[in-house]
């Protein structure tokens, strides 16, 4: 069995937060250039050039290109034949959150307690999930996940006779409603099914596939083309003053559910994207 310690995993969570506050991955970065080509609206044209232009300048510059660092998400994908030794495997990765946002100069969002809200100083805690895969690896996914976008996120229980068009307008009208406040153009992650908890962790994966990637299963990824569509003529546009391109992209995540339930999460990223992963 292979072993792997834990201040490994620090050290490579302390890194990931760093880039991904400062680097914007590809596949955003096309993602808005594409749109800039696709944007009818002269304003919305140039706001994207901006978007461009700002993710250009944090990358030299190494500072953050939004000044809300936002919640490290951390998605660990543990090998079923790995030993994880030296030490608590969540401990090390709020370690590494910690350590990445002081050695980044990065600014700090979090608080202790949702009420009392003092500021822990260090971006802790960590959001973590794990999963158990198959193989000795470990692969570690992180997101920064901004606090408008997120404050802009729904979930509805919908009885089953909704169907689809229930499910549809439910996600469009939350995008809607989120107009300027979740800084599109935003990608829009949608979790269809499980349970109440489930349905909400299905719309957060749904992020972290690469954008405009489609679902692997045609009659979902239409019905992804198809919201992109819809929610592309609200006319919200680039950082809400009107335009063509709201959506980059819609991404779906299902699951079979209770005879009973029809649960939806719509999980709203804005356009600064900030994902970045790892294979140790």
């Amino acid at each position: 069995m292979r072993q792997l310690h834990v201040d490994e995993v620090a050290v490579a969570v302390a890194r990931l937060v760093q880039e991904a506050n400062c680097v914007l991955e590809p596949d955003i970065a096309w993602a808005i250039a594409r749109a800039r080509c696709r944007e009818e609206s002269p304003v919305g044209k140039e706001v994207l050039a901006q978007l461009l232009e700002n993710a250009t300048a944090a990358e030299t510059g190494r500072v953050p290109m939004c000044h809300d660092t936002g919640v490290a998400l951390v998605f660990l994908d543990i090998g079923q034949d790995l030993h994880l030794v030296g030490g608590d495997l969540i401990a090390a990765v709020n370690r590494g959150v910690a350590q990445g946002y002081k050695e980044g100069c990065l600014p700090t969002s979090m608080v202790d307690d949702p009420i009392r809200r003092w500021n822990t100083g260090d971006n802790t805690p960590a959001m973590v999930y794990t999963n158990i895969v198959q193989g000795d690896r470990l692969r570690i996914r992180v997101a920064c996940k901004g606090g408008g976008a997120e404050n802009m996120s729904r979930l509805q229980m919908l009885p089953p006779a909704a169907g689809w068009e229930g499910a549809r307008r439910f996600i469009v009208e939350t995008v809607a409603q989120a107009g300027a406040a979740a800084c599109p153009p935003v990608v829009v992650g949608v979790g269809i099914g499980g349970n109440f908890d489930r349905c909400a962790l299905l719309a957060k994966l749904a992020l972290l596939r690469p954008v405009g990637e489609p679902h692997p299963d045609p009659e979902w990824a239409a019905r992804e083309d198809e919201l992109v569509e819809e929610i592309n003529q609200l006319g919200v546009g680039p950082m809400g003053l009107g335009g063509t391109v709201t959506a980059l992209a819609v991404h779906i995540e299902v699951m079979g559910c209770h005879i009973a339930a029809l649960p939806v999460a719509v999980n709203i990223e804005c356009h600064a994207h900030r994902h970045k992963e790892i294979v140790l």
